[in-house]
């Protein structure tokens, strides 16, 4: 076969030829997605690399914002290729990334924690959302406003959810007398179906996971939250293991900034967060009502990453003092005899965050997104 061989092209050529390509605004509204959306903006000549990352749970509106860094290309922008793998509870999550099966992974601080005082080693790199929504959820035309309003009524739970065990702290801080209370234990599987059709007055658990299948079956709950008594914890942190850290600070800087950048697009643009999401995870509108599901883990998500903390030092930030209260609640309703307290300061840096944040009028904006999921929590 002959060789042809071209002149380098000229000014004038390379001119006519980009004029002829689709604008990124066109590529954009080809996908059916507005301006804000972002398309990666590195040319890789070199090889990626692989990054393995758990969730804590299956793909859903909590942990959304995964799929955005990666469809958005903000890891892959840093040379990362990022599979991301469903989860099956913070406590297994953190146990898979501290037993090396991933180099990071999403999971609530009181797991990451429980298990550090058990001798597994974590570091929370970014946190993502700022209240786990531990709570007590009733539905809204229930009669019940406040926790000890429950006394003689009757209460699911699952034992090995991570908010059942601070229950009666939660209990004493509400005025609510558990010891007149029928506890019944529910298979998670289940808990959310039970309270739909009425058969318990309340449900323990998070309103994160809690309020999308009743949106979805075009009901609505009220919820009770921890945090108001005082039991705050953050929601899903970004983990990794120590000697990650230390051998390889650049990657952790750049799974940090892509979880920040990713959670911002979130707050800011959430309808089209929401249609990346079902292109990464299309199965996920099979579902009845599925697109609506995953809007409400997203709304309640987004409310819970809008704090005083990310407003005043940026996205990902962790308040030292929360470190410590929230080791104390671990150390005092989740740790064995066995169990020796960590350093809180040894289990969370913020060297890799803060540098994301959002205007004022864009934090208005995020305010406006989420103003109507806020009567959830009055």
């Amino acid at each position: 076969m002959a060789c042809v061989l071209r002149a380098p092209l000229s000014i004038a050529d390379f001119g006519e030829l980009t004029a002829a390509m689709p604008s990124r605004r066109a590529v954009i509204g080809a996908l059916g997605l507005s301006a804000p959306f972002l398309l990666s903006r590195r040319l890789r000549a070199a090889p990626m690399r692989g990054v393995r990352l758990t969730l804590p749970w299956v793909a859903e509106g909590s942990n959304l914002f995964a799929f955005v860094a990666k469809a958005n290309g903000y890891w892959a922008d840093a040379g990362l290729d990022v599979s991301i793998s469903r989860g099956y509870g913070s406590v297994a999550a953190a146990q898979a990334i501290a037993a090396g099966r991933f180099e990071f992974g999403f999971a609530v601080p009181s797991a990451a924690i429980q298990q550090a005082a058990k001798g597994l080693a974590l570091v929370s790199l970014a946190v993502c959302n700022y209240d786990a929504t531990m709570c007590l959820a009733v539905l809204a035309d229930s009669p019940v406003h406040e926790p000890k309003r429950l006394d003689g009524k009757t209460i699911g739970g699952t034992v090995n959810s991570g908010e059942y065990p601070f229950l009666p702290a939660f209990a004493k801080a509400s005025g609510l007398d558990l010891s007149t209370v029928h506890m019944a234990k529910l298979d998670p599987n289940v808990r959310q179906r039970v309270l739909m059709e009425r058969q318990v007055d309340a449900i323990s658990g998070f309103a994160i996971s809690i309020a999308p299948p009743l949106a979805a079956n075009n009901m609505q709950g009220r919820y009770m939250l921890y945090s108001a008594c005082g039991l705050k914890f953050y929601g899903n942190v970004l983990l990794t293991r120590p000697e990650v850290l230390n051998s390889d600070p650049k990657l952790c800087a750049a799974m940090a900034k892509g979880v920040e950048q990713a959670v911002r697009f979130c707050l800011l643009y959430p309808d089209e967060a929401l249609k990346l999401f079902l292109r990464e995870v299309p199965e996920a509108a099979l579902a009845a009502n599925g697109p609506k599901q995953i809007a409400t883990g997203l709304g309640i998500f987004n409310m819970t990453a809008i704090d005083t903390l990310a407003q005043q030092h940026g996205f990902g930030m962790s308040d030292p003092a929360e470190y410590v209260r929230m080791t104390d609640l671990v150390m005092k309703f989740l740790a064995g005899p066995e169990d020796q307290r960590p350093d809180p300061a040894s289990i969370y840096t913020n060297e890799f965050v803060g540098g994301v944040t959002l205007t004022a009028a864009e934090w208005q904006r995020a305010e406006a997104n989420v103003k109507e999921y806020r009567h959830f929590f009055a």
